[in-house]
């Protein structure tokens, strides 16, 4: 299974931070985010990532290099204008799945966790498994309920909130749109249909949108 990590966006609430650093170089205790996922995913026996970028790509693509130095293979999918999180990963699909059939791994590149999750499977006859938390103090009414395995959008049930984390399979962005889309728009068609599974991650999660929860997050790092 190949990886992917959504590395193209502006940033703009960690500014002025990434008005000359793409967000996913942001560091924390020295280290660029982008860093920690790159670890993490070696550690967990990935061998080849994916990483697209739009803002200040070049800087990524210099300062990563090939991956060779986590024992990856780097592949970039440069977009110029951002195609969002749905027209990111359906251009950089040759790249993720080369036959058309294998599921990969997406992950936010604005997120923090201490491992990935353990369970990093597509179920049989599903099209997504997302990776869902407790709903952070920022986001308290969650995004999506999950139910016996499945993710749903029932508005009369407690929701959590999506990690930005998911296994997909390549099928999903069948006759997707053309150009900017968010990956939600593929997921809600399916979620009826029964095709998107999901987890509660119980794991540590952040989601590093803002200067504050930035310098928390280094807080955090600097006690363990």
């Amino acid at each position: 299974m190949r990886a992917m990590i959504l590395a193209a966006g502006r940033g703009e609430r960690l500014r002025p931070l990434t008005d000359t650093c793409p967000k996913p170089l942001v560091k924390a205790c020295g280290k660029p985010l982008i860093q920690y996922h790159l670890e993490n995913l070696a550690r967990a026996g990935f061998s080849t990532v994916v990483i697209n970028h739009a803002w200040l790509g070049h800087m990524l693509e210099e300062t990563l290099g090939d991956g060779s130095r986590w024992g990856l293979e780097i592949i970039y999918s440069p977009e110029g204008t951002a195609l969002e999180t749905g027209g990111g990963i359906k251009k950089a699909l040759p790249l993720l799945s080369p036959n058309g059939q294998d599921p990969f791994f997406v992950i936010n590149g604005d997120i923090f966790i201490d491992d990935l999750p353990s369970d990093l499977m597509l179920p049989t006859g599903k099209l997504a498994h997302l990776f869902l938390v407790s709903n952070p103090e920022n986001h308290p009414n969650g995004d999506f309920v999950l139910e016996q395995g499945l993710v749903s959008e029932d508005e009369d049930k407690p929701r959590l909130t999506f990690a930005g984390m998911g296994v997909y399979h390549p099928a999903l962005f069948d006759d997707s749109p053309q150009g900017p889309f968010g990956t939600p728009l593929l997921l809600r068609k399916q979620m009826p249909l029964q095709k998107i599974s999901g987890t509660h991650f119980q794991g540590y999660w952040l989601d590093v949108g803002t200067v504050e929860r930035l310098k928390g997050l280094e807080a955090r790092l600097t006690h363990i």
